[in-house]
């Protein structure tokens, strides 16, 4: 078997990536290539996503048969606080593709070998803990609004929110404050997880990155997050399923977003470099176990970055 190891470098960059100033022309450009990946990666992509709606289809399926139905739509309007952090093999398949590398779909899980995976982790599991708290926050709004209410079937639930002040009160503070969430997790994450995968950056510096990607960009970034959110809504429906075109566009799209963000790094990029165990036969055993393996031939690493 194959492993693979950082070889450089060592420690995460110090300085702070430099972000540069762009429009709404940038937008449509990253929009188009990330069109083009998808339609030179196809298979894979799908491959990949459809993880994301089938979870969607089984929460929406448990939520109803347990009556958990004023969930389903705190589910849906959360699903983009962790879409980052869901795309990210999807940025690696585009940044193979850039650099003219094989885009099998296996190679959308080399983040496992990035010197920042921790970093990737941490910020996946905030992003989680983000939406965690979103879920719990709209369960209270919705029983300060409804405080005695029974399960009921959905079209019964429907019609009460959109029928009666309470369901109105439910939708205006609901939307408000899920808003709220968006913007957070939104500054947070819309370059870090690219940025993490590229370089080796730690966490916080990662998400001060894309928070001064925001404040230099705020129109043209407020632009972006409107054209997410409305796509991510539409790809929600039904039960989440048209998520499998929507979501592997929008990933490859802010993989070239980040690119046009962010000024190249002239620095080394980590580097990996395989190694494969040499051959042992029955008669060595178990001497061989106490032996070093053969190194791996010069010049076999792939350049990460």
């Amino acid at each position: 078997m194959a492993h693979a190891d950082v070889i450089l470098p060592t420690e995460p960059v110090r300085s702070l990536p430099v972000v540069r100033k762009i429009g709404p022309a940038d937008l449509r450009d990253a929009l188009a290539r990330g069109l083009d990946d998808f339609r030179a990666m196809p298979t894979h992509v799908i491959f990949l996503s459809l993880i994301y709606p089938l979870i969607g289809i089984a929460l929406g399926r448990a939520m109803f048969g347990y009556d958990l139905v004023p969930l389903l739509y705190p589910l849906a309007a959360g699903f983009p606080l962790i879409g980052p952090f869901a795309a990210i093999g999807l940025y690696e398949l585009s940044r193979r593709r850039e650099q003219g590398l094989d885009t099998s779909w296996k190679h959308a899980f080399d983040i496992l070998h990035s010197p920042s995976l921790w970093a990737i982790a941490a910020l996946g599991f905030l992003l989680l803990v983000i939406f965690a708290v979103w879920l719990a926050v709209a369960n209270a709004i919705y029983a300060a609004n409804f405080p005695d209410e029974q399960p009921i079937p959905p079209l019964e639930f429907f019609r009460r929110v959109l029928t009666t002040p309470e369901g109105h009160n439910l939708i205006l503070v609901g939307n408000a404050v899920g808003f709220l969430f968006a913007v957070l997790a939104f500054v947070l994450s819309v370059v870090s997880f690219p940025l993490l995968l590229d370089r080796h950056v730690g966490v916080a510096a990662a998400i001060v990155t894309s928070i001064r990607a925001v404040l230099r960009n705020p129109g043209t970034m407020v632009l972006w997050a409107a054209f997410v959110a409305g796509l991510l809504a539409l790809g929600s429906l039904p039960f989440f399923l048209g998520l499998a075109v929507v979501v592997p566009v929008l990933g490859h799209s802010t993989w070239h977003l980040y690119r046009k963000l962010i000024e190249p790094d002239p620095g080394p990029r980590p580097q990996f470099q395989p190694r494969t165990k040499g051959r042992r036969y029955a008669a060595d055993f178990p001497v061989a176990l106490f032996m070093p393996t053969a190194p791996a031939p010069e010049g076999g690493g792939e350049e990460r970055r």
